[in-house]
């Protein structure tokens, strides 16, 4: 149970942005439908980046697993009109219709925000795109790297001058995961106000309105002070040398984050046996270490690599500044912190593999659902359409024509 239980969704969506969404939805609760295409489903489902191939003994796709473990899948081509029937008698019944389709294809299919309103008046629809629902460019298609990361202006807030360019690429899928889970968050209270009012809502979120909302100090000072971005100092020249990050004796990092310097800076200092630095004129104030900053950055690079990182770890547990260690997301998943709070589990997809997932942040009464695995292509066609009210000569007629699977 949880608490979307009851909720019924239809996600009629590819690739990560969308489907992030109904995952988001299905943790909560909700049972999420994915209607694909009955030959080849969602493109996400043969995705494996960075020259990976699929792993394990079932050839597993770790993105499709990501992206839609725990819903149920039916396999549509809705250009067939039967087919297109079955997915309006899915919409009845539903309470939140997802897709990710263009306009022109939304209207070309017959499957816009009137068609299905005309089945179900109390559905809330919900559009991701690239670029938003208005403008000229509405129309236009959109991928994370070019609408989020790119256009979105985190790419030119990540390289800061001096950087090498041209900017890195982000994580995969990374601003997909964020804007899915605004629109799961549209999603929740879209249906409250529907519970309250009546009022059924079109939802909208964008990749780029997403990053948009990631970068807004940045938007806000360029506004506020004629400037192309907010200017972030570098490491060397740090106005508060205990918020950066420094090199360890064995070639990790780890990240100080001290924002009342002059609370930590003496004993954080003394702890790491350097009351020299603690007593420092040049250091001894905020005012004198953002002054001789360079300096003081410098004398922490060499403090820091005269120990390796556990050495850091266990010294740096001992005073309150925050801190924390620069992890690989193979160490992530095993924090401690991470495991005590449920945030990533153990998905057993076979009896052969299992992967690690990562479930939605967001918790109610502390509690995590037990993932399940994402579903085969067109595994609950049947089941489904039956609910739906097809008779079983439709469904082996729409079958035997390659209108479903």
């Amino acid at each position: 149970m949880g608490v979307m239980s009851g909720i019924r969704v239809v996600e009629l969506a590819t690739w990560g942005f969308v489907p992030s969404a109904g995952v988001a939805l299905a943790d909560w609760g909700a049972q999420v439908i994915k209607v694909e295409h009955p030959g080849h489903g969602d493109p996400m489902r043969g995705l494996v980046p960075s020259s990976l191939k699929a792993a394990g003994p079932d050839a597993v796709s770790f993105m499709f697993q990501t992206f839609s473990r725990g819903k149920q899948s039916v396999g549509l081509d809705l250009k067939d009109p039967g087919a297109r029937d079955a997915l309006l008698r899915l919409v009845s019944t539903a309470d939140v219709f997802l897709t990710n389709y263009l306009p022109g294809v939304r209207a070309k299919l017959g499957i816009d925000v009137d068609d299905l309103r005309a089945v179900n008046p109390d559905l809330v629809y919900v559009r991701g795109s690239g670029l938003g629902p208005a403008g000229e460019e509405a129309d236009s298609g959109g991928f994370d790297l070019a609408s989020y990361w790119s256009r979105g202006g985190l790419a030119h807030a990540s390289t800061q001058p001096g950087d090498a360019w041209p900017p890195s690429l982000p994580g995969s899928a990374f601003g997909d995961l964020q804007a899915g889970l605004y629109a799961a968050g549209g999603v929740a209270a879209a249906l409250l106000e529907r519970e309250r009012t009546g009022v059924a809502r079109v939802v909208d979120v964008s990749l780029l309105g997403a990053a948009a909302w990631c970068t807004a100090p940045h938007i806000a000072a360029s506004s506020l002070y004629d400037l192309d971005m907010m200017p972030m100092r570098q490491h060397p020249d740090a106005s508060n040398p205990i918020t950066n990050t420094y090199r360890t004796a064995d070639d990790r990092f780890v990240a100080l984050v001290m924002l009342e310097s002059d609370r930590f800076w003496a004993p954080l200092m003394t702890l790491a046996g350097r009351e020299d630095l603690a007593t420092d004129p040049r250091f001894a104030t905020a005012e004198a270490r953002a002054t001789h900053s360079t300096v003081c950055v410098a004398a922490l690079d060499a403090l820091f690599a005269e120990r390796p990182l556990a050495a850091w770890t266990e010294l740096l547990a001992q005073q309150q500044g925050v801190w924390a260690v620069v992890q690989s997301p193979r160490e992530v998943s095993t924090d401690p912190q991470v495991v005590a709070n449920g945030y990533v589990q153990d998905l057993q997809i076979t009896p052969a593999t299992s992967m690690k997932v990562v479930s939605t942040p967001t918790q109610f009464d502390g509690e995590q659902p037990a993932p399940t695995p994402a579903p085969e292509l067109g595994a609950d066609t049947e089941v489904l359409l039956l609910e739906a009210g097809l008779e079983w000569d439709d469904i082996i007629a729409l079958k035997d024509r390659g209108a479903i699977t």
